[in-house]
């Protein structure tokens, strides 16, 4: 990624570059078509009230979003920096936001595909006199028309991210599962069910390979 000026606005630019490994046709609809679903899905997002980057402009010659720029600090290097028993209420904080986010994306029928806390940015940090803000950045690996499936394994991969990155933060993770059931009472759930599901085939393939 890069950042630029679109129509005097700071922009970041994604360009998916060729790889020379595939053919060139298929290598050109590869990445014009994962272009294409990551615009779709960070429009799509916007319009369901998900804070994420607005699409500008599509480039097709060089397979490039031209996208807003937002400001702000990673949840990562919010977690990094506040890992201390203070800074928990804030720490709970950003747990709702993510639950809240999360629970957004995927009522409007898109999954995130990568929702680490490296892909999720603190545009307003949480405090004592405002709630905060949360904008999810990177729909790279998201796509729409997403099945109870494919969101319980977006859930999974945001678990697993926490953990590993994140030592001790199981709590915040519970405190995720529930706001994302209480932003998404009709079929969060079910969804939280499959995650189970989905956790317990990870546990198999670690224990037997």
């Amino acid at each position: 990624m890069s950042t630029g000026i679109f129509l005097g606005r700071t922009c970041v630019i994604k360009e998916r570059f060729s790889k020379s490994y595939r053919h060139k046709s298929l290598d050109d609809q590869l990445r014009k078509s994962r272009t294409v679903r990551e615009a779709r899905c960070l429009t799509r997002c916007l319009s369901a009230g998900v804070l994420c980057p607005t699409v500008y402009f599509v480039h097709f010659a060089t397979k490039s979003i031209f996208m807003e720029f937002l400001k702000g600090i990673t949840v990562k290097e919010f977690f990094c920096k506040n890992d201390d028993p203070a800074s928990l209420p804030l720490r709970r904080r950003t747990a709702t936001l993510i639950g809240q986010s999360l629970a957004q994306i995927h009522d409007a029928g898109v999954v995130h595909g990568d929702p680490t806390t490296s892909n999720m940015l603190l545009t307003e940090i949480p405090g004592e006199s405002n709630d905060g803000k949360l904008a999810m950045i990177d729909f790279g690996l998201g796509f729409q028309n997403a099945s109870d499936d494919d969101k319980a394994v977006d859930l999974y991969v945001l678990e697993r991210a926490m953990l590993s990155t994140h030592p001790n933060t199981e709590a915040l993770f519970v405190l995720i599962l529930e706001t994302y059931e209480t932003f998404s009472p009709k079929t969060a759930k079910n969804i939280v069910k499959k995650m189970e599901a989905v956790r317990a085939r990870g546990r198999k393939r670690m224990a037997f390979g």
